[in-house]
């Protein structure tokens, strides 16, 4: 073990909270191989054997959007590639690929000028009246601040007209990177990463809960991916609302960005590590396999993550940013990753309840 690492040990495995410094030592030293075992002993603790995943579906209703996030693959102009469905394009969409397996639609999409948060209300109460038992994890919080000052209603309000038409809970993305410095440079006009974390306590204060994520492998520096935790961290001590926390590898392809180099394996094994780590408060910590690959996210759940995401079907924003991995898998191909990991799958609901059956994928 390496001597920076002493310290940080003991405190991890007598259950002391690691500080913003130990988290620079963490990402800063080469023994990768203590900040795994490490990272695994927290994971065990917490969730033991368990590898979870689930069977859910991406819809993204649009993906035509006002701002110009550098570091996107995705959002398009209406007239460079936009794309805005009907409603019932939404509903045939998810049906096309939906069985009785699917326990969720992960649903998020572009801040479009036009659309109505009645289009949104609409879609949700669609959805739930054509697939009443699939949980709709919806909107971000940057579109739920987007919506609100559309409608030109308080954040609560739209939050609670969201959730009355059938909104779940919110899935974790537009954090980015929290810090005004890195921000200005990839998200100049999207809303500020205080502005993220007020709307994410006004979700949990809502009764709902959310997911939250990291961009990483940019423009920013390790004391900021440390500080984004920290932030993440403070406010999961007071609102107990965030399920997991999903590190999301930046692709540089067919972006504003893409002279910028991919991060690296070690990069993306050494975030999920200090992440688990560091965000102590966290149920859950998730190797997503879209963004890092199978491989590595498989080997991820010995590095502090207990959780792969799901059988996506059709995810576009990774992917239009230059991902090759697959766009879906099965759940056999899952549990396969799983128990080579030599982890017990456990297939879950969003809110990571077991679901126990033998409905194909």
């Amino acid at each position: 073990m390496h001597p920076e690492l002493v310290q940080i040990s003991d405190k991890v495995l007598s259950g002391e909270r690691l500080s913003f410094n130990d988290g620079l030592t963490l990402y800063q030293s080469p023994d990768i191989h203590t900040l795994g075992f490490l990272a695994n002993w927290v994971r065990e603790k917490l969730n033991g054997n368990k590898g979870y995943y689930n069977i859910n579906r991406h819809l993204n209703p649009t993906n035509v959007c006002v701002v110009d996030c550098k570091f996107c693959g995705f959002a398009r102009k209406p007239d460079k590639g936009g794309y805005t469905m009907s409603l019932e394009e939404a509903f045939n969409h998810v049906a096309a690929d939906y069985t009785e397996a699917v326990t969720e639609f992960h649903i998020v999409g572009g801040l479009h000028p036009y659309l109505s948060l009645t289009y949104f209300t609409d879609l949700l109460e669609g959805l739930k009246k054509r697939f009443p038992k699939v949980h709709l994890k919806a909107f971000t919080m940057v579109e739920l601040e987007f919506l609100s000052r559309r409608a030109k209603l308080s954040i609560e309000d739209t939050i609670q007209a969201l959730r009355d038409a059938g909104m779940d809970s919110c899935p974790g993305g537009g954090a980015e990177i929290f810090a005004d410095r890195a921000r200005s440079i990839i998200c100049d006009h999207k809303v500020s990463g205080n502005r993220w974390l007020e709307i994410a306590e006004k979700v949990h204060q809502s009764g709902l809960k959310s997911n939250a994520t990291m961009l990483y492998g940019h423009v920013e520096t390790i004391e900021e991916r440390v500080d984004h935790l920290i932030k993440l961290r403070e406010l999961q001590d007071k609102t107990a609302g965030f399920q997991c926390f999903i590190p999301l590898a930046f692709h540089p392809v067919n972006t504003q960005l893409d002279h910028l180099p991919s991060p690296t394996a070690m990069t993306d094994l050494r975030t999920i590590a200090v992440s688990r780590l560091l965000l102590d408060n966290f149920p859950h910590i998730k190797a997503y396999w879209i963004m890092i690959g199978a491989k590595t996210a498989q080997i991820g759940l010995n590095f502090g993550a207990d959780d792969l995401d799901g059988t996506v079907v059709e995810e576009k924003i990774v992917h239009m940013a230059g991902a090759k991995t697959p766009i879906g898998m099965t759940r056999s191909d899952i549990e396969h990753l799983v128990r080579e990991a030599g982890r017990e799958p456990i297939e879950r609901d969003t809110l990571y309840q077991p679901v126990n059956r033998t409905v194909a994928a």
